[in-house]
């Protein structure tokens, strides 16, 4: 009877020590991994809007980075490589100090083995959560009995990878302060190389760099020395730009767990056209539709949608007329939309890191009785 009697005494202290173990573990009582379910925007304020976007700059961006990217860039050409170094480059000279890491690997390929890169780059490698932002930097490869006509592929997909620098750029004293605000949670740029197929596109002969980054993640420990969990689990949503520069894009809805930040966009677009943010965008025009669904397309993200993480894919439907062909050139880009998406990608990531610009002080009135005399 006395051994029995200690039975519910020791069964009590063990559920406490459990439930203790789990409120530890947990964040609000959510578990790290489970936080981006629940995670809330902030809404910015006209004034800290139009403080955010002052520092865009189309023209300077075309100049910097959208013509650097736009040169033949398949996987192992000299143009790749330049284009490496340009955004290792960009990112570097940010005083937000990003750490861009270089994903080197060599893949077998219908032309024999060839070296890829993806590069990545961490706004803060210790945070937990990451928003990630993600693009394609090669361009289609043509054989040589197209060589004289240089494919630009300019929306596919030089455009998006300038929206990438420039959203570091503008953002740069934000990101900067938003690293110390929110330890938790960051911003990672993904620039993947071998995006397209060499020869035809199969399950082999595509996604090479994102079928190998997706699998590294998966098998490094994320935070540091975790034991079950790994850099996947530490993405938040997984922002996939592709096809961007041609006139009036329709971006449709693939995936409806993601709908509410489809619609989110959506509605900073709406707020920018009610403060005449955007330019040569009528009220007819409109660039995301939640309400839209759309088939799945292969891109990016389909290895790390194979493995659970939460995709928003920003791909015209339909794609642009230009795809694919030697017509998708920097002539054939829209000056107006590439700055309007610019400007609703910019208010869209610092709204989810919850970061607010600084609003500068409007010097007040003086009034009648602190300058006696009415000077000008």
């Amino acid at each position: 009877m006395a051994e029995r009697s200690h039975g519910p005494s020791i069964m009590r202290l063990f559920y406490s020590v459990a439930i203790w173990m789990t409120f530890i573990h947990c964040s609000n009582g959510i578990p790290w991994t489970q936080e981006k379910l629940h995670h809330r925007a902030i809404t910015l304020t006209q004034d800290e809007i139009r403080a955010a976007l002052s520092h865009t700059d189309l023209d300077q961006m075309w100049q910097r980075d959208l013509r650097p990217l736009l040169v033949t860039r398949y996987p192992g050409s000299a143009g790749s490589q330049a284009v490496q170094e340009h955004v290792k480059t960009t990112l570097g000279s940010l005083g937000a100090r990003w750490e861009v890491t270089e994903d080197k690997f060599m893949s077998e390929t219908p032309y024999g083995p060839l070296p890829f890169t993806n590069l990545i780059a961490t706004l803060n490698p210790s945070a937990k959560r990451r928003l990630v932002l993600a693009c394609h930097y090669d361009s289609k490869y043509y054989a040589p009995q197209w060589h004289g006509r240089e494919f630009q592929g300019a929306t596919d997909s030089a455009v998006p990878c300038a929206m990438l620098l420039e959203v570091a750029r503008a953002l740069d004293e934000e990101l900067k302060a938003q690293k110390s605000s929110n330890p938790n949670l960051t911003l990672q740029l993904i620039f993947f190389d071998g995006e397209e197929a060499l020869f035809q596109w199969t399950p082999t002969d595509s996604l090479y760099g994102s079928r190998h980054l997706a699998q590294k993640m998966e098998s490094t420990p994320h935070p540091a020395g975790a034991t079950d969990t790994n850099q996947l689990h530490g993405i938040d949503l997984f922002v996939l730009l592709d096809l961007l520069g041609a006139p009036s894009p329709h971006i449709g809805n693939q995936f409806p767990n993601t709908t509410p930040w489809l619609s989110r966009l959506q509605n900073i677009e709406k707020r920018l056209h009610s403060m005449n943010q955007l330019v040569d965008h009528p009220i007819s025009v409109e660039y995301f539709w939640p309400n839209r669904p759309v088939g799945h397309i292969q891109d990016d993200h389909v290895p790390f949608l194979n493995k659970g993480v939460r995709i928003l894919h920003l791909i015209p439907s339909p794609f642009p007329s230009v795809w694919h062909t030697f017509d998708d050139n920097e002539q054939n880009l829209d000056r107006a939309t590439i700055q309007n998406l610019n400007k609703i990608l910019q208010v869209f990531v610092l709204e989810y890191l919850n970061a607010r610009p600084a609003v500068p002080s409007t010097p007040s009135t003086p009034s009648v009785s602190s300058n006696p005399q009415n000077a000008p």
